[in-house]
């Protein structure tokens, strides 16, 4: 009976070191001379090197949504880190405060380009990075920094944009292009026009891109933003049908480049 009740132990033992622990981090660097202050994620079960994902923030910067993203990520296999653009510290807390910050790097591409490519280079001297099967991800904002790192030419695998701006002021940089481009789109989303989408399709010919564009039909802004409430009328809204049909788009670009 005594032998029972140990080998009972020990196969508890065993199953429990075997679960996944997703562990969190905070990582401080430097850009310009501002320091920045991102989140790296990943399971420590497992062992060795694996493919890797950048996670980039909404409008009001590094915070749970996108934590929660990149936890996601790392129980999927992914090393994963979550940038910050703004700067330690800094998150607004209000849609006003949020634009504004915003707008600083919307217009000024080469200082988005900058923040976004530390924040790649980060996750890519990372012990845990396959640095030859790495992608990026962006929300809103985000999906904007993400779109613009794979412009200024990063040897990335692909890029994901997550409702996010698809305008660019310099259209012919997209022949800079090495990632496979995948743009998940909520087709009736006010804050990325008809003509915004267009000029991005002819954007992305014309680079001679592989590249997607999906139109989610009654998906406004922010379909993925379990916490941007339910109204369509107020332009911004979570559609659940679209988020998870979008994570599963994701899940399948991912598995196609990183093989």
């Amino acid at each position: 009976m005594q032998n029972r009740i140990f080998l009972i132990i020990l196969v508890t033992m065993a199953a429990l070191s075997g679960r996944s622990e997703i562990l969190f981090k905070a990582v401080e660097y430097q850009h310009g001379g501002i320091t920045l202050e991102g989140l790296s994620v990943y399971d420590d079960a497992a062992r060795g090197k694996r493919p890797a994902v950048l996670v980039v923030h909404q409008w009001k910067g590094l915070g749970e949504y996108e934590k929660k993203r990149a936890e996601m990520l790392a129980r999927l296999g992914y090393n994963v880190f979550a940038a910050d653009i703004y700067g330690k510290g800094v998150r607004p807390q209000t849609m006003q405060a949020a634009a504004a910050e915003a707008g600083k790097y919307k217009q000024d591409r080469e200082l988005l380009r900058g923040r976004v490519r530390a924040s790649f280079e980060v996750l890519m001297n990372h012990e845990l990075t396959d640095r030859s099967r790495v992608g990026a991800i962006g929300y809103c904002f985000g999906g904007m920094c993400v779109l613009e790192l794979a412009r200024s030419g990063a040897a990335i695998a692909a890029v994901v944009s997550f409702h996010g701006a698809l305008n660019s002021p310099t259209p012919a940089d997209a022949k800079n292009i090495k990632a496979k481009v995948l743009a998940l789109h909520g087709a009736d989303d006010p804050n990325v026009p008809p003509a915004e989408v267009a000029a991005f399709e002819q954007e992305m010919r014309q680079g001679h891109v592989d590249w997607q564009l999906i139109a989610y039909g009654g998906a406004v802004h922010s379909f993925t933003d379990w916490n941007a409430g339910s109204d369509n009328s107020k332009g911004v809204a979570y559609n659940e049908r679209a988020d998870h049909r979008s994570w599963d788009a994701m899940k399948q670009l991912f598995v196609e480049v990183f093989k």
